[in-house]
């Protein structure tokens, strides 16, 4: 596992608070496919294979709320 960058924590927040990946660039100013990039890293980073695992991830790490 490694750490997560702190755009990444902002994307994971954004994906909790049920932000589609459109929402999600549109609230960071940032494109769609900089999303999906920071999406399938946070993915690869926190081993979790699907929406739940990184929303367990993400609670059991204090890093949602």
């Amino acid at each position: 596992m490694f750490a997560l960058t702190r755009k990444q924590k902002q994307v994971l927040g954004l994906i909790y608070d049920e932000l589609s990946n459109r929402e999600i660039a549109d609230k960071l100013d940032i494109s769609i496919r900089t999303v999906e990039t920071h999406r399938k890293n946070i993915y690869r980073k926190t081993g979790a294979t699907g929406i739940v695992g990184l929303i367990k991830y993400g609670l059991n790490h204090r890093l949602l709320q």
